[in-house]
């Protein structure tokens, strides 16, 4: 049995900083085997127009038949974009995968500024309340949870997206819920958690600007934390304060998303400490 590492499934986007582009290397230099069951191919994420896709779906059955004949296992599966026919894929193979033992991050990432994503409706909503369950940490934004339990969202305030957490461990039997991204005033930004049932949350200063990306950086970074010791609280803490670092330092296009790089060193001090 070859043990080990974490098992990144979500699309692969040729140009752009999202999903498995930044996911691989930030788990890497990091210091975790990251392996990759890539969802999808697209020419450019989402934020460029006439994007090429690729589904994969067919390919990823294939694929782990093939770890499962040379008996490959992961410490950790990290779930990120899916697309309706890879959520099918693993609503059907999760359990075939995944340990007891296993930290299991899916990030549902469908939505966001109270609308889902192109291509994705109520249907893949309704298939991603069935996959949820199954993870030992949940990484949405305030729109994905609230799509998630059915709520309109009226008000965006950290008070709302803690209601929104607790109800989503409860009804879903999700040990850590994390919503990240929460916009509270033009100047301040946080996240809340659901830790074993203990609320907690965290207020950074928002920076200016809007970046491609950021979520898949966040929860990679956070991911890493996790795997290296630290609590969730702390964790959230360090993808935050790794995110501001990396806008900070971002002279590129924002459609390129955040310059992750000029982060990592940091990083690597921050989650080792």
């Amino acid at each position: 049995m070859i043990n080990g590492g974490v098992l990144i499934s979500q699309d692969l986007s040729c140009a752009g900083q999202v999903s498995s582009s930044v996911a691989l290397p930030i788990l890497g230099a990091c210091g975790t085997r990251s392996t990759l069951l890539p969802t999808a191919i697209l020419s450019t994420h989402t934020g460029f127009q006439g994007n090429t896709y690729l589904d994969l779906s067919s390919e990823m059955t294939k694929i782990v038949a093939h770890w499962q004949k040379i008996n490959l296992n992961f410490d950790a599966l990290y779930l990120g974009y899916l697309g309706q026919n890879a959520l099918d894929f693993w609503l059907d193979k999760i359990e075939q995968i995944k340990r007891a033992d296993q930290v299991v991050l899916i990030d549902p990432a469908m939505a966001d500024h109270g609308k889902m994503y192109r291509g994705l409706d109520e249907e893949y909503v309704k298939k991603m309340r069935q996959l949820i369950p199954k993870a030992t940490i949940l990484t949405p934004n305030i729109t994905e949870a609230a799509f998630l339990l059915g709520e309109d969202l009226t008000k965006v305030s950290l008070e709302k997206a803690q209601e929104f957490a607790t109800e989503l461990a409860k009804k879903f039997s999700i040990p850590n819920v994390v919503i990240t991204g929460i916009s509270i005033t033009k100047e301040k930004i946080g996240e809340v958690g659901v830790t074993d049932g203990k609320n907690w949350s965290l207020i950074q200063k928002k920076l200016s600007g809007s970046f491609f990306g950021t979520g898949d950086m966040f929860a990679s970074a956070f991911l890493a934390a996790v795997l290296h010791g630290n609590n969730l609280e702390k964790s959230c803490s360090i993808a935050a304060d790794f995110i501001r670092l990396a806008i900070m330092n971002t002279k590129q296009n924002p459609l390129f998303g955040p310059n992750y790089a000029a982060g990592l060193p940091w990083l690597l001090d921050e989650i080792e400490k």
